[in-house]
């Protein structure tokens, strides 16, 4: 932490300068860059686990962290210009929300949206992008145990037909059913979890894969059932035409492009999951800071370092061996923290040559829509322990297991089929009422190509180097806290924050009240009995995501 008395004494000289030399002095003042926050990294100034400071400052969030399932990366972004390197603020991206609908529709991972784009213009490359990709999805199901029982014929898969198409339904309905009741909870936690060698033809073979597999084998087959009937049989223009001109064909692309989608949204994009400042810095707009820098080359590159070699557990369960696709981060999404205004995200554009970047485009969270405000964060500890007794009791067998690859947000598939099975309007009691803003940060110039598998080389805005951090910051210096530093109740409040005992600092995590100790310091035997403190929980009263910006 940086002591504010110090700082704000520095500010308000800076503040006194003529604007020809305040950003000089200003970059001279506060250097941020950003550390990626490696699991067995240790920092060189404290000793202490990088892990461990970044969940220290997030404890001084209002919100608590929750941890949720895929990939994950935590930052720190740190003052370079003052003793020890003190933490400016902390960020994380985790993997994207899977279905956003006004995030989705900007992309254009939505069925219409797709099919407009290609009759507006039906070339060749939309034709060879159809072929592909449906190709490509199929390719990535094994089937050679299916082969082998004789539930499919490898025939079927070049010339599908309805009966094979019922028959691979069937199967999975079947082996979903059976997974209810077997779910095999450690085994899928191990393939989960585990970072060496995984036996991804025995994941496959599980009852959950196994139905997944025959699922996505007959919605794929289906389409390209469809797409031969239409008379979509190569990738031409006029094939294409023909396929777009016909109902049943349009339902086919839209299942292609759905499958496509979901091979990239937990790839290519990711969600940026925290993000702010803390004292002093929030009340120097640091939290805009921390926003600009989430998109900064260094953070894509420890991105695409972190998960170049990784194994996707979906789909190597699926595949049956490792598949590892290469990551292109092209685009970040994030929600605000409340349904108003994000004053964080506010009027963050900076352009992209700035700092290096290509000309006429920019840096910027473009606000998308609002959430619809239903879910079920809304719903108790205590009520969720209520639900597993009432579900167990009432169905044959779990159809939520927490198992990751059986669904998303099983959360909210365990309170619908409870709320469900006691009669209760699910629909009305999960709308919680408290929308989001929905913003997305592209970027790649050729983002929406990407995410639909038609490009496979990102046209960056900012280059690969590690100058465009600096760059950033200096345009934060030079478009907020050149300005912030002239206000004096913002210069009072930093200074406010004291390392002078009594320490009075607002990046410190406020730890419980002791309100009553009961017993003797010693117990009968002579151990310590600490233990029967009653403590009241205090929740700091720090910004959350959104800092104090």
């Amino acid at each position: 932490m940086r002591d504010g008395r110090a700082l704000a004494d520095q500010l308000t000289q800076v503040a006194q300068l003529p604007d020809r030399d305040r950003g000089a002095a200003l970059r001279a003042l506060i250097d941020p860059y950003v550390q990626e926050v490696e699991p067995s990294a240790t920092c060189e100034f404290t000793g202490l686990a990088l892990t461990d400071i970044w969940r220290y400052f997030r404890h001084t969030w209002t919100t608590t962290y929750q941890s949720t399932p895929g990939r994950k990366i935590f930052y720190l972004i740190r003052d370079r210009a003052a003793i020890n390197h003190p933490v400016i603020g902390i960020g994380a991206l985790g993997s994207a929300i899977v279905q956003l609908s006004d995030r989705d529709e900007w992309i254009g991972w939505t069925g219409p949206r797709l099919t407009e784009r290609m009759k507006e213009a039906p070339t060749v490359d939309w034709a060879k992008w159809l072929d592909r990709s449906l190709r490509e999805l199929i390719d990535g199901v094994m089937i050679s145990d299916l082969l082998k029982e004789g539930q499919l014929r490898r025939s079927e898969i070049e010339r599908p037909t309805e009966e094979v198409v019922a028959r691979l339904v069937a199967l999975s309905i079947e082996e979903r059913r059976t997974h209810r009741l077997y779910p095999a909870r450690g085994q899928h936690k191990k393939a989960s979890t585990t970072r060496g060698e995984v036996d991804w033809r025995q994941q496959a073979e599980t009852h959950l894969f196994r139905s997944k597999r025959a699922a996505a084998l007959a919605e794929l087959l289906e389409a390209r059932r469809r797409l031969q009937v239409a008379g979509f049989t190569r990738p031409s223009v006029a094939q294409l035409r023909q396929a777009l001109a016909a109902p049943a064909a349009l339902r086919a692309i839209h299942t292609v492009l759905r499958r496509t989608k979901a091979a990239h949204v937990g790839v290519d994009m990711m969600d940026i999951t925290v993000c702010g400042a803390v004292a002093p810095y929030s009340r120097l707009l640091g939290g805009k800071l921390v926003s600009l820098l989430m998109a900064s080359p260094e953070v894509r590159e420890s991105y695409n370092r972190r998960y170049r070699r990784a194994s996707s557990v979906i789909a190597s369960s699926m595949a049956g061996e490792p598949v590892r696709r290469t990551p292109r981060l092209v685009l970040l999404g994030t929600t605000s923290l409340y349904g108003v205004g994000a004053s964080q995200y506010n009027r963050i554009r900076m352009p992209a040559d700035a700092a290096g970047g290509l000309a006429g485009y920019q840096l910027e969270y473009v606000r998308l829509g609002k959430t619809a405000g239903y879910g079920s964060y809304h719903f108790s500890a205590e009520t969720m322990d209520a639900i597993d007794p009432v579900l167990r009791r009432l169905q044959r067998g779990r159809p939520v297991n927490s198992i990751f690859g059986e669904g998303v947000n099983p959360k909210l598939r365990k309170v619908r089929s409870a709320l469900d099975a006691v009669g209760l309007p699910a629909d009305l009691l999960l709308q919680h009422g408290s929308p989001r803003l929905v913003y997305a940060v592209p970027l790649a110039s050729n983002f929406r190509d990407v995410l639909i598998g038609r490009s496979r080389r990102p046209k960056y805005i900012f280059p690969d180097d590690p100058q465009v951090g600096k760059s950033i910051a200096g345009y934060w210096c030079d478009r907020w806290l050149s300005r912030r530093v002239e206000r004096s109740d913002v210069i009072a409040d930093v200074a406010a924050q004291s390392l002078v005992y009594p320490i009075q600092h607002g990046a410190r995590v406020s730890l419980p009240e002791v309100r009553e100790e009961v017993g003797p310091l010693f117990d009968a035997d002579g151990e310590l009995g600490f233990a029967r403190l009653q403590l009241k929980s205090r929740v700091s009263d720090r910004s959350a995501s959104e800092g104090d910006n």
